[in-house]
């Protein structure tokens, strides 16, 4: 690993601290509905029209085409202000927006990479199905080809903010052979207002309608919104979660350690568990603390290198497996002490959902081993693209 700040890079790293202190919008994000959407959507705007949105993305895509580093030092401010979560722009930013970059036609880059940095365009992804599970390859939703357009039938489920999305990253199934599970995939844009595409909410326990279940019926798709090819659909997805579940995870992990250094104040001025003195009194309490801590550095450590990584070859590798897999369950472990550290309490800061609902985040924990990929598939990535072992 070899990361440095250089002079420019340190400046830069000044300017940005600046700018963030100075326009941080100081009302707390909405949890859901039209008024989530709208102030995601004048935050991202803020910060494309300050040059502040794709800091690494290329100058003639609406970016500053800085380097991966300035990008990193850039989530490393965002998160100590205290930015605002991405919200429905996290699939478009995080890695719609870099898919269409690497793999994407210059007419696809063209039109829609301006609309996703200057917040005009939310994307949802289409990649996960109920029968498929974690299998990826296992996806039947089909798209049967009729001249110049792909014709869509069949059903997503989990598609973050799928009700606001305008464009959808979706993975369909263009040949049918069994022998060809992995080649027989296509990556397509998907215009989520075609007529036969419904999205339909489904409300979490945590109190919002975070997902949806999408439903594709006759749904015409024009073959030019093939991205990466026909049939190479398999390869564009793994570079689609790559981005997804690599460096851009800086943010929630320095998020993550403030929440801890908030929970240790917490438990210094209110009783614990055993109602007799503050909790961290409590030894068992004081090493689970001192055990995540570390745990973050490690996982720090692990995202710079990454980057370090990245900046050599261009694009992430299965590595961002390892910094995903680390962060989702360390972030479990993490709200699961701070509940036992709050009690039963905690558990009523559930309705309405906010974000700084430590029961909020408690329930929803779960999530993390399960998006961008289980613990057990990035085990497996790890396992075999990484480790080489056999399969």
């Amino acid at each position: 690993m070899h990361l440095q700040l250089d002079p420019a890079d340190q400046e830069f790293r000044e300017e940005a601290a600046t700018w963030l202190h100075e326009n941080v919008p100081s009302e707390q994000r909405p949890p859901n509905g039209t008024e989530m959407v709208e102030f995601d959507r004048a935050w991202q705007r803020t910060q494309f029209e300050a040059g502040w949105a794709g800091v690494s993305w290329p100058v003639e895509h609406g970016g500053r085409g800085l380097s991966l580093l300035q990008q990193l030092i850039w989530w490393e401010q965002y998160a100590l202000a205290g930015g605002p979560h991405i919200g429905v722009f996290w699939v478009a930013m995080s890695h719609a927006g870099p898919s269409l970059i690497v793999n994407g036609t210059p007419e696809q880059q063209e039109f829609h990479l301006p609309r996703i940095v200057r917040g005009e365009s939310i994307w949802c992804q289409g990649f996960s199905e109920p029968d498929a599970g974690s299998d990826l390859a296992g996806i039947r939703t089909f798209a049967r080809r009729e001249g110049d357009e792909f014709v869509v039938n069949g059903q997503k489920i989990w598609t973050t903010h799928g009700q606001h999305g305008n464009y959808q990253e979706l993975l369909v199934r263009t040949d049918r052979d069994p022998s060809s599970r992995h080649k027989g995939m296509t990556w397509l844009i998907c215009d989520m207002t075609t007529p036969g595409v419904e999205p339909r909410p489904i409300m979490t326990m945590a109190g919002i309608p975070h997902f949806c279940e999408v439903f594709y019926d006759e749904v015409r798709i024009p073959v030019s919104n093939v991205v990466g090819g026909v049939g190479n659909g398999w390869i564009t997805a793994m570079s689609t979660l790559s981005f997804e579940r690599g460096a851009g995870f800086v943010v929630e992990q320095i998020s993550l350690s403030r929440f801890v250094d908030e929970l240790v104040d917490y438990a210094a001025t209110h009783t614990g568990p055993d109602g007799r003195r503050p909790a961290i009194a409590d030894d068992e309490f004081r090493r689970r603390i001192a055990a995540a801590r570390a745990e973050l550095a490690a996982l720090r450590a692990t995202t710079y290198a990454a980057v370090s990584r990245n900046q050599r070859t261009g694009k992430p590798g299965p590595e961002g497996s390892m910094s995903r897999l680390l962060f989702s369950e360390l972030e479990q472990r993490i709200r699961a002490l701070a509940i036992e550290v709050v009690g039963l309490d905690g558990l009523r800061q559930t309705m309405p959902y906010t974000p700084r609902a430590w029961g909020g985040e408690y329930i929803y924990s779960p999530a993390s081993t399960i998006g961008a990929g289980t613990s057990d598939i990035q085990r497996n990535i790890i396992a075999n693209r990484v480790l080489g072992l056999p399969r």
